[in-house]
């Protein structure tokens, strides 16, 4: 059975798919209900393992928290990669809970509030800044407090991240500061006295293109060493962004690790001249964390209307918005889904797996080849690890919410 282009990342054993070394429906028991979301340790360390194995030993890595900011997740990825990224101040508490060096926190975010803010400055962690209005809410801050603030300027680029599922940069944004206008930026830090330590940019996200990956942050490099030129002090930290995609669709392919990792060992060594006293940061979410997770819901009732067959379940979009395909996708295409229970199956049919609430969008699966399932079986939502179940409207008609698990 297979529904998908690329190789299933979980194995499976006497028809069921094995998460966290378990059989899917002892993992469902011992969750204690459904629906679930279920992320894969090994496959989270493994992830890590190979991106390390592929790029420069001198380029950090960074979580960045917003893909899955899971407590439980967010700890052991704290023991995984250098440092994290977060963009409220309620992931900075769960960071932090973490044990993660305030030093190697950065805190992004186009609407920060004074309260946040100030949050971040008492931490002591880095903040990147996006406009005018936040580098003199610090400037108070620092001198009302007597805390000194670091920062470093969010860069919206002269350029986009081409083929990228979303563009976070180039052209008018509400991200970061347009580049033009950072040079007048950098004069109004130093006056204020506060702790400039480089630049941020992330041009865009869900790319599976590596040469578009590798143009944009030569791009990014050469605007930040443009930008150096009008710095109070010495650039110390330059955040290339991210951007690294996973393949979710039929003809989806896995992104090429190895010219990216190429071009960051010619751009660190480049820094190493031109940048003597910076560090660069690869800022990384749902290509560190997407594909190790799993949705879990169970098949309550099948249907048959006008032929077609309808396998609706407890789970919905209410809990996985991104699989129903109203979380970004201007044409709706099928997550892979499996049938967790009955792998070994050689017999498909066309079905549609949907959930239970009243409106037509809450459509999990349309028309997949998938085992005939009957009410107790388990579907399975692949490459859910990332935007799941914090980026779901979860009280959408007040059904049970779902849980997490770290297995």
């Amino acid at each position: 059975m297979k529904s998908h282009s690329f190789a299933l990342p979980f194995a499976s054993r006497d028809g069921e798919l094995i998460v966290g070394g378990l059989p899917l429906s002892r993992l469902a028991a011992q969750v204690g209900q459904t629906p679930f979301y279920a992320y894969d340790r090994k496959l989270l360390a493994a992830r890590v393992q190979a991106l390390r194995g592929a790029l420069p030993g001198s380029i950090k890595l960074h979580y960045a928290m917003k893909a899955n900011p899971m407590p439980a997740l967010v700890s052991f990825m704290a023991g995984q990669v250098d440092g994290l990224d977060v963009a409220s101040g309620r992931e900075l508490r769960v960071a932090l809970d973490a044990g993660m060096d305030p030093a190697e926190i950065s805190f992004a975010g186009p609407g920060k509030s004074v309260v946040e803010l100030e949050q971040a400055v008492a931490a002591g962690v880095l903040l990147n800044v996006e406009s005018a209005r936040e580098v003199r809410l610090l400037a108070d801050i620092s001198q009302r407090t007597g805390w000194a603030a670091r920062v470093a300027v969010r860069i919206n680029p002269d350029f986009d991240l081409k083929s990228s599922g979303m563009k976070m940069g180039g052209g008018p944004k509400q991200f970061g500061v347009d580049a033009e206008s950072v040079p007048e930026l950098l004069v109004e830090i130093g006056r204020l006295g506060l702790a400039f330590e480089g630049f941020h940019l992330y041009a865009g996200s869900q790319n599976l293109r590596a040469e578009a990956i590798v143009e944009a942050q030569q791009k990014s490099y050469a605007l930040c060493l443009r930008l150096a030129e009008h710095a109070p002090h010495p650039v110390r930290t330059l955040n290339l962004g991210g951007g690294f995609g996973i393949p979710y669709f039929p003809g989806d392919t896995p992104l090429d690790l190895a010219p990216i990792g190429a071009n960051l060992a010619a751009l660190a060594e480049q820094a190493s001249r031109e940048l003597p006293d910076a560090a660069i940061t690869i800022e990384l979410g749902r290509y560190l964390v997407g594909e190790a997770g799993v949705y879990v819901c169970r098949v309550l009732d099948r249907k048959v209307s006008r032929g077609h067959v309808f396998l609706v379940t407890d789970g919905g979009l209410h809990h996985h918005l991104a699989a129903s395909g109203n979380f970004g996708q201007v044409i709706r295409k099928n997550y892979p889904v499996l049938i967790g229970n009955r792998m070994d199956a050689t017999q498909l049919e066309s079905a549609s797996v949907v959930g239970p609430l009243c409106t037509p969008l809450d459509l999990l699966g349309d028309k997949m080849e998938l085992p005939a399932a009957e009410p107790g079986d388990l579907v399975v939502i692949l490459q859910s690890g990332a935007y799941g179940y914090t980026a779901s409207p979860r009280d959408f008609l007040s059904h049970p919410a779902p849980v997490e698990v770290l297995v």
